[in-house]
């Protein structure tokens, strides 16, 4: 299918949604030359263990490439680490890179991902505040964590909760400030948000809800976190995981349409033979009528293999069932859909006995359900999302 093109399909990012499309391209036929530019040293790896397992050792970065050695050589995909795309211009279907070099494209995917929401607030800046975002984030602060004791976690989400975890297991003294009034408030129901307030307070995690951070103390490095009532919490390091945005620099300053996301339409199409996959990108949900943009592995594999389709003339439509989960302690928290706009609950299982699910509902239509420590739960509920 190289169709006697002479430039090459480039994918900027080289994450979980870049790596598949790649693969698919390679699986449906494409022969022509497939160009990937990373910013990172590293080849395309798994996220989900940089805030668990590799956090505290017990898996090594070999264990988290996506593809075996060799693969990329293999199948003539070429891989550019420590390659910073800076500018993309539609007009004349080139990107620029930090190097200085132009490269043009014949269909370019944007698979840049997501950052993290920085903390603004009086010396943030200080040594000893951290992000989670990469492999390199990941290993600065295991070393951290290794020489320190006391680990105050600003947010209480997925990122939050799931290092609280991996840091207790280690030892450590750690403490999560929330400033809602819940833990997971935004994705989940009362009921679940209790369920694991207890399991952390009961593993020994001091969790504050309803506090709010006035500024990081500290000189030069961090000694503590002061809360909006004066009181100022030890810290060795402080990690804050108050939530994800779009990383759509290179699309607005390209003059594509975004919104906290490249705007693609169903077929992952974002204008002018450039499309977006993963987290960087917001498309049309038929299922949940508007727009919407998935931080997860879920959509970063199946949207990357779908805006493949489409940049080799073979459009779908792209409207997931999406899914999720979360490792803290000894339990799995496991998602199916998105709960936003539920107006009722309904409850299998006890949450005392550590197993149970919760479904959210819209009137008689089913939005999404929870299902902790009760996989066949989770599987129901995305056969039962895929006939509505």
């Amino acid at each position: 299918m190289g169709e006697g093109r002479k430039a090459p399909f480039i994918l900027v990012g080289a994450g979980q949604a870049a790596a598949r499309a790649a693969d698919a391209l390679r699986r449906q036929g494409y022969e022509g030359r497939i160009v990937m530019f990373g910013e990172e040293p590293h080849q395309p790896y798994q996220r989900p263990p940089l805030s668990k397992k590799f956090l505290t050792g017990d898996v090594l970065a070999p264990q988290l490439w996506l593809q075996g050695d060799g693969y990329f050589e293999q199948n003539g995909i070429e891989l550019f680490t420590d390659a910073r795309v800076t500018a993309v211009d539609p007009r004349h279907s080139t990107v620029m890179l930090a190097d200085g070099s132009n490269h043009v494209y014949d269909r370019l995917l944007l698979a840049t991902g997501s950052i993290a929401r920085p903390l603004p607030v009086p010396g943030a800046s200080c040594s000893g505040v951290y992000y989670l975002r990469t492999m390199a984030d990941t290993l600065r602060l295991r070393g951290v964590c290794e020489a320190g004791h006391n680990v105050v976690i600003i947010g209480g989400g997925y990122i939050g909760l799931e290092v609280a975890a991996s840091v207790r297991s280690i030892g450590k003294s750690v403490t999560v400030v929330e400033g809602q009034e819940r833990l997971l408030k935004r994705v989940v129901s009362p009921v679940v948000s209790a369920f694991f307030l207890d399991l952390h307070r009961r593993n020994g995690v001091d969790v504050r809800l309803g506090a709010t951070v006035a500024r990081i103390v500290g000189d030069t490095a961090v000694t503590g976190v002061e809360l909006t009532g004066g009181e100022v919490i030890a810290a060795d390091l402080v990690l804050v995981a108050i939530g994800g945005a779009a990383n759509d620099e290179l699309a607005r300053e390209a003059r594509l349409a975004c919104d906290d996301g490249v705007l693609v339409d169903e077929t992952c199409h974002a204008g002018y033979g450039i499309y977006a996959a993963g987290d960087c990108a917001r498309f049309p949900s038929r299922r949940y009528g508007r727009l919407v943009r998935l931080e997860s592995v879920q959509n970063a594999n199946d949207q990357g293999r779908a805006a493949a389709q489409a940049m080799l003339g073979k459009p779908t439509s792209y409207d997931p069932i999406p899914w999720f989960w979360s490792d803290q302690f000894d339990v799995k928290l496991q998602i199916a859909g998105l709960s936003q706009g539920y107006d009722r609950t309904t409850q299998e299982g006890d949450p005392a006995k550590g197993a149970f699910c919760v479904s959210y509902w819209q009137g008689e239509r089913l939005l999404a359900t929870d299902s902790i420590n009760a996989p066949r739960s989770h599987m129901e509920a995305r056969r039962a999302l895929a006939r509505t």
